[in-house]
């Protein structure tokens, strides 16, 4: 008989998929405010940083892009905003998964020798990319002020946009970490996929300058949705349609079921590849 190894006699025990509860959540806030001290460690700007690079993007990507970008669709409105919301929105989901998929490599001497439910690292950093986002709506306040667009009412359902984003980065970030545990290559990979990704998304340039095909394909873009979304509601004075809700709704749940699927299939091995 094979001789069992001390991490799977316990495996029905430790390894089990636990709900949050408050010693998890203690753990969140800790990890999450031990990253944002990390972040801006001998900063001399400090959290400024994260109202500035939104701005500096912005101006930037507005600088190289504007003069020929949005002649060709008037519907766009103010284009600095524009930028801005696609760009902040773009971040928060990119930070949040390439930070989520290395996050259990990134913890494994921790594993190694504490007992923690592993699904707490991933999750984190979602969390922390939604604190960075906390700071770049003051960019984007300052942004809407300068350029005269006003808040509405319809700016009310922006938590509702943001807590559906999270959801799928959420569900993202459980899937990659699972994945890049057994293949590394997995992370060289997202950032390419990323950066293609980035591109075939209306961030910088409008919806309506795209073939009629890669239009119909954008309606399966989750970021299309979430951007246009935020979009909707920040800067055209629309209210978003049921059909989009519910597209980001369904883009949200799918990501999260698959990657609790994938992540909780497989955490019980992740000690023997870390």
């Amino acid at each position: 008989m094979s001789q069992q190894s001390p991490d799977n006699k316990n495996s029905s025990h430790e390894d089990a998929w636990y709900p949050p509860k408050q010693k998890d959540l203690f753990i969140l806030k800790q990890l999450v405010s031990k990253d944002f001290k990390l972040k801006y460690r001998r900063s001399a700007l400090g959290v400024v940083w994260s109202v500035l690079n939104p701005l500096l993007m912005m101006l930037v990507m507005a600088a190289v892009f504007g003069s020929f970008m949005r002649y060709n669709d008037p519907s766009i409105g103010n284009y600095a905003v524009y930028l801005i919301l696609g760009n902040t929105a773009w971040q928060l989901m990119s930070d949040s998964t390439s930070q989520g998929m290395s996050s259990i490599i990134g913890a494994s001497s921790l594993l190694k020798k504490v007992k923690i439910n592993r699904y707490v690292f991933p999750i984190q950093k979602v969390l922390f990319g939604g604190v960075n986002y906390a700071f770049s709506l003051i960019a984007i306040a300052l942004v809407m002020l300068v350029e005269g667009v006003p808040l509405t009412p319809y700016a009310l359902l922006l938590p509702l946009a943001l807590l559906l984003l999270m959801i799928f980065c959420a569900g993202l970030s459980l899937f990659l970490s699972a994945a890049s545990v057994f293949f590394r290559d997995v992370i060289h990979l997202w950032s390419v996929v990323l950066t293609a990704w980035m591109y075939a998304t209306p961030l910088f340039y409008p919806y309506s300058i795209l073939p009629h095909w890669m239009q119909v394909m954008e309606k399966f873009n989750p970021m299309y949705l979430y951007v246009t979304f935020i979009r909707d509601i920040m800067l055209w004075d629309t209210a978003p349609t049921v059909g989009l809700i519910f597209g980001c709704a369904l883009s949200a749940v799918l990501a999260l079921v698959i990657g609790v699927l994938v992540f909780k299939k497989n955490e019980h091995k992740f000690i023997l590849y870390i």
